[in-house]
């Protein structure tokens, strides 16, 4: 009878689980009990992710540090470094400075994607002449810096603003291609069988773009990977026995663009406080990149060897020979030196580094608590149909962006007559800031500097971008990460290159363990 009634409960157990798993297949949303992935209903619900940081980032966990804070002369140059506290988010940033190689992968792909489009690939060459000087031997610089396998892990330098900002988009692209490229999401022409090849190369007439692939508009024969998401709301294609649709944002699997970082976040990835703080409390603050006044290691095993490379004085840009103070004429590889606590590397010295601010002297003043930055400009994707949302593209199969219309989201009529030439005028309004056009440049935010004098009585203009960090060829004044200097968006210099940052989605926290958290309930 013991035996029987076992027996019997094993079978309800299992009986029980059986119908718990077949009843709770699905998911269900918190507020209407709807299942999600559910093919009767249609609602999807994705796999909620925190993903890694792109290649060559490293997470900055954010917090909240004084801007300018870290200056240590009592006279800053041009007094454009007033201390304000601030709030930084977490970030992603680049662990060294992008590189010659890296460059030299970006003309290449132009030059294998666009053979015959030579403006193209000479708008996208560095400055190599930025190398000269009127009283001074740099010619084989300007030969061989850019080219030559010895300088392949130096940062490239010669770059201007622009230039650096189509770099980001360029590696925003490839990153994601390749993603959906190794998940079978899309199909790489280059790998594709001999019988296929040519098909696939046809049907890809334009490089991948993530935003006309999220806008579904990289799509087709030749493009359609084998391993398409599943799609719960559509049809099957002709020929095909399930239906199928692009990776959308919402599956987490492409990532956030690269670009360049902001002063503030630059600033305060240069310092890297968090190697400094216990419990929210700072316990040593830094005028450098490295704990310490001096430019010197105290370490036993690295005692006196220079921290970055930097001009030590006049006429000593790398100390003497046979024992040479930071073991650089010039640049540096860019793993050089100890990297911060964040674990970047030459976050003093080396190159000078673009930032993605326009300067202002009095910004540190002006610029929010909260994620501070100055250089906004608002854009729209123009519409090349507005009925279908398909965006207007260029020839590299880009989307054309247009300064933003409105400050707000706008109505569905407003939308569609924004986008039609000959839109229909709106009617008289009471509203004493109706017909006010929006001004989509808040680079200056109320900035009365008039664009017609620069050059004439300001050389600052809405084309000055912010670069810091000190160069191989300044003085250690320049080596703090307050000093702030800045240069005509389309300038180039030997003395700046860059890196790039990418925003972080999620929880803000890089590493919770071993720290306090409330218990919370898990949703059902």
């Amino acid at each position: 009878m013991k035996i029987l009634f076992t027996n019997t409960a094993i079978v309800l157990v299992i009986a029980t689980l059986l119908s718990s798993c077949f009843f709770n297949k699905h998911p269900k949303s918190q507020k209407t009990g709807i299942p999600y992935n559910d093919k009767k209903y249609g609602y999807q619900k994705f796999r909620q992710t925190h993903p890694a940081p792109g290649p060559g980032l490293v997470a900055i966990e954010g917090g909240t540090f004084v801007l300018g804070g870290s200056a240590d002369q009592d006279i800053n140059f041009e007094y454009n470094n007033v201390r304000k506290r601030v709030t930084i988010p977490a970030f992603y940033m680049d662990e060294t400075e992008v590189a010659n190689q890296d460059w030299l992968d970006y003309l290449h792909w132009i030059s294998a994607t666009f053979p015959t489009d030579h403006e193209l690939y000479y708008n996208a060459l560095p400055d190599t002449l930025v190398w000269r000087r009127p009283l001074s031997y740099n010619e084989p610089y300007v030969s061989n810096y850019l080219r030559h396998p010895a300088f392949q892990d130096y940062p490239v330098v010669g770059v201007t603003w622009d230039q650096a900002q189509d770099y980001c988009v360029w590696r925003t692209d490839r990153m994601n291609e390749f993603i959906l490229q190794s998940q079978g999401k899309i199909i790489n022409p280059r790998a594709a069988k001999a019988t296929a090849g040519a098909a696939a190369a046809n049907a890809q007439k334009v490089p991948f773009n993530t935003d006309m692939y999220l806008n579904n508009q990289f799509r087709g024969a030749g493009i359609d990977g084998k391993k398409m998401t599943a799609d719960l709301n559509g049809k099957p294609a002709a020929g095909s026995k399930k239906a199928v649709r692009p990776v959308t944002v919402e599956d987490g699997i492409l990532k956030p663009a690269y670009r360049l970082p902001t002063e503030a976040e630059w600033e305060y990835a240069a310092l890297a406080l968090a190697g400094n703080t216990q419990f929210e409390n700072i316990t040593d603050g830094k005028i450098y990149p490295w704990n310490g006044l001096g430019v010197r290691s105290a370490k036993k095993a690295t005692r006196g060897l220079i921290l970055a490379n930097f001009k030590r004085g006049a006429g000593d840009n790398g100390g003497v020979g046979g024992y040479l103070n930071d073991k650089a004429f010039i640049t540096a590889p860019t793993r050089s030196y100890q990297p911060n606590d964040f674990g970047l590397y030459n976050m003093a010295g080396n190159v000078n580094e673009w930032v993605q601010d326009t300067y202002r002297q009095m910004s540190f003043e002006d610029v929010d608590d909260f994620n501070p930055f100055r250089g906004n400009e608002f854009t729209d994707k123009r519409l090349a149909d507005p009925a279908t949302g398909k965006y207007a593209k260029d020839k590299y199969g880009r989307p054309i962006k247009d300064p933003a219309k409105s400050a707000k989201k706008m109505t569905y009529a407003e939308l569609i007559a924004s986008q039609t030439a000959a839109a229909t005028p709106a009617a008289p309004s009471k509203d004493p800031l109706a017909g006010k056009a929006y001004n989509a440049d808040a680079r200056g935010f109320l900035d009365t500097v008039n664009t017609s004098l620069y050059g004439t009585t300001t050389l600052v203009s809405n084309h000055s971008k912010v670069y810091k960090g000190g160069s191989w060829n300044d003085l250690a004044y320049w080596l703090n990460p307050a000093t702030r200097r800045f240069m005509n968006e389309d300038d180039a210099s030997a003395e700046v290159g860059f890196r790039c940052a990418m925003d972080l989605v999620g929880a803000p926290e890089i590493h919770p363990g071993g720290k306090p958290h409330f218990s919370v309930k898990k949703a059902k």
